[in-house]
């Protein structure tokens, strides 16, 4: 059993209210006075009812970046992970999500407010955490720290790591194989070292299948402007531009800006590769058809084996890297639109994992 609530960021340690998480069974009345069970129905009736786990002695915050739980994509994933750990464990969580424009104190003070209130372990979704986390955690030595997505040194810090390029060179492969107009796109949310990776490793896929392939490219914002991962409009935008130039594809890296893009493939007859989750299971009925498949980036796995491995005090600091061979990384095949490809990307995959393919980390 679990409860999960969210703060907002103005809200300090004294103000948050913690309630415990529980059930009291029902008092039966007796229906017969004066009477005594019998040892067997008594047997019976304890053989019947299992006792409650007791709950995890811990409790978890999660700090979301921009889109919150419900963008359908990153955030989305690190949810679910926490939710199957706290269903497993009893574990009370709380969050709290980013919003567009906030400034970096902003951020810290959302860790200091879980940390002050108890929360221990502090997960951090996304690198725009890195340098809150690594001063906070300076502050909170007792207590462990997690930051998706980026390595931030400390000795109670874990970096929970994806090796993106590998599965964005399956689906560049897929996109290439699918592709009729040898014209495919690139939607990133904003141009940072990490977005680069999903798309040098979409180029090369792409490109080892195809090499004379056109790849357009496309970056929504440039930091330290990081709206790029919460715009719609300008993801439709962007896509719109590439269906109308020719591309019959487009790959997309934006966070919740990526509903954008499947609208304009929707409206263009063209097809689209979601992101970090399996989006075929999250957008609405109507843009099913368009997603042909998603790179898989199981920030879900990452986030559940963390709390996991805190609650075995198991936990380690450094990074933790999750890749094609770990099945960190992958591909989607929900829908069935690339089932005639499979054979193709497998093969792919398994050169990979035997070094005999090195994808780029860079564009």
């Amino acid at each position: 059993m679990r409860r999960t609530s969210r703060i907002a960021v103005a809200l300090t340690a004294s103000a948050l209210t913690l309630t415990a998480c529980g059930s009291e069974d029902p008092v039966e009345e007796d229906s017969g006075a004066g009477t005594t069970p019998s040892a067997e129905s008594s047997e019976e009736e304890s053989a019947e009812e299992e006792p409650e786990e007791p709950a995890a002695d811990f409790q978890v915050g999660m700090a979301y970046d921009l889109g919150g739980r419900n963008d359908q994509s990153f955030n989305q994933a690190a949810a679910t992970g926490m939710d199957m750990a706290a269903d497993e464990l009893g574990v009370e969580t709380q969050e709290s999500e980013a919003q567009p424009g906030e400034a970096e104190s902003a951020r810290e003070e959302r860790l200091r407010t879980f940390a002050d209130a108890g929360f221990n372990p502090i997960i951090a979704v996304g690198f725009a955490y890195s340098a809150s986390v690594g001063k906070v955690a300076l502050e909170y030595p007792e207590v462990t720290f997690a930051i998706v997505d980026d390595a931030v040194e400390g000795e109670n810090v874990t970096n929970l790591l994806f090796a993106e390029e590998q599965g964005s060179f399956l689906v560049g492969a897929a996109a290439a194989l699918k592709s009729e107009a040898g014209h495919i796109g690139f939607v990133g949310g904003v141009e940072v070292p990490l977005i680069q990776k999903f798309e040098a490793g979409y180029v090369a896929g792409a490109t080892a299948v195809n090499p004379d392939i056109v790849v357009d490219i496309t970056y929504l914002t440039q930091p330290p402007d990081f709206s790029g991962f919460g715009d719609p409009v300008k993801g439709r935008t962007a896509a719109d531009g590439m269906y109308q130039a020719g591309a019959d594809i487009v790959y997309q890296a934006a966070g919740g800006s990526g509903s954008g893009v499947f609208e304009g493939a929707l409206a263009a007859g063209g097809l689209a590769i979601g992101v970090d989750s399996d989006q075929y299971n999250l957008v609405p009925d109507a843009q099913k058809p368009v997603i042909m498949t998603s790179m898989l980036k199981k920030v879900d796995v990452a986030v559940h084996e963390f709390i996991t491995a805190f609650a075995d005090r198991s936990v380690e600091a450094g990074p933790i890297i999750f890749d094609l061979e770990s099945d960190g990384v992958g591909y989607a095949t929900t829908g069935g639109a690339i089932d005639d490809i499979a054979g193709d990307l497998e093969d792919f995959k398994a050169q990979i994992i035997a070094g005999d393919i090195t994808v780029p980390t860079t564009p």
